[in-house]
């Protein structure tokens, strides 16, 4: 009769733990280590960083005018050149994207708050959901420009207007994602089986439900501030943004209009921040969602 003697250094104790499979990494950790999360993720803090140290970066007044009107990159210690007001463009552009980021951070997370309130409200009975659905409609039938020009034509222009619209817009966008969410997660088979065990509806909805239906909204919000860039930037160009002199990547880029043909580089700043800004979260965006959902 053969027997069997355990292998030396093991004992029982430590062979269940060697057999045992390795913790999954957080879904949105493993998102932003992808190829895409990392290149999107590099783009916006190189964005965010440009804004936050504006001071020492750019090393000239936004608003300081001076006889260099349109001055080519590199000239008397301006990289960018000058607007045609003399004003240095790698200053404008630098407290531009502070300027914007501003904004979006907190139009951004005041739409979502407000449209995730609006969806709990709708979650807790019928006729508030009714109601709920009737004020998204309503929002959504307004455009993001036409409710941009309705609310400055109120308030004027500013940076609270700009922020409002924004926040605004963004509530049925989250509003609706999240009460989605919860008629879905509402119906599965933990949170049948944890009501038809005594857990109250409330506590179902915080201990089962919300946890569960939270993952599209990280996804929507990098989308969103995508969006807000977007709708920053036209009221900016359009004027009803932020009251000059202080500069946004729109406005400086509506200052560049009648000068593209005899100074490209006018617009050359404020397009490329712009496009780094969107490009970065959108692939953020996009990795998240791919690890979400896998």
């Amino acid at each position: 009769m053969t027997t069997l003697t355990p292998t030396a250094g093991a004992t029982p104790s430590t062979a269940p733990a060697a057999r045992r499979a390795p913790a999954r990494r957080h879904p949105y950790l493993a998102a932003l280590r992808t190829p895409r999360g990392l290149t999107g993720l590099a783009l916006v803090l190189l964005i965010v960083l440009g804004g936050l140290l504006a001071p020492l970066l750019s090393g000239h007044d936004p608003t300081a005018q001076s006889g260099l009107g349109l001055a080519t990159p590199g000239t008397n210690g301006h990289p960018l050149g000058t607007d045609d007001l003399g004003r240095d463009l790698l200053s404008r552009v630098l407290y531009g994207i502070r300027t914007d980021l501003g904004v979006i951070a907190l139009a951004v997370p005041l739409g979502a708050l407000l449209g995730c309130l609006f969806a709990l409200l709708a979650a807790a009975h019928p006729v508030a959901d009714t109601v709920v659905q009737r004020v998204f409609d309503l929002i959504l039938a307004f455009p993001g420009l036409i409710l941009a020009l309705a609310v400055t034509a109120v308030l004027g222009p500013g940076r609270l207007p700009v922020i409002l619209v924004i926040a605004v817009a963004e509530i049925p966008v989250f509003g609706r994602q999240l009460r989605g969410g919860i008629l879905v997660q509402r119906e599965r088979e933990y949170v049948v089986a944890a009501r038809v065990g005594g857990t109250s509806a409330s506590r179902a909805l915080v201990r089962h439900i919300l946890p569960n239906a939270a993952d599209p909204l990280v996804v929507q919000l990098a989308l969103s501030l995508t969006v807000a860039v977007f709708l920053e930037g036209a009221m900016s160009f359009l004027g009803v943004g932020v009251r000059p002199p202080e500069p946004t990547l729109g406005s400086v880029l509506n200052q560049s209009m009648p000068y593209l043909a005899d100074a490209p580089q006018f617009a050359a700043g404020p397009l490329l921040a712009v496009t780094a800004l969107v490009l970065g979260l959108s692939l953020v965006a996009d990795a998240l969602n791919r690890e979400i959902r896998r």
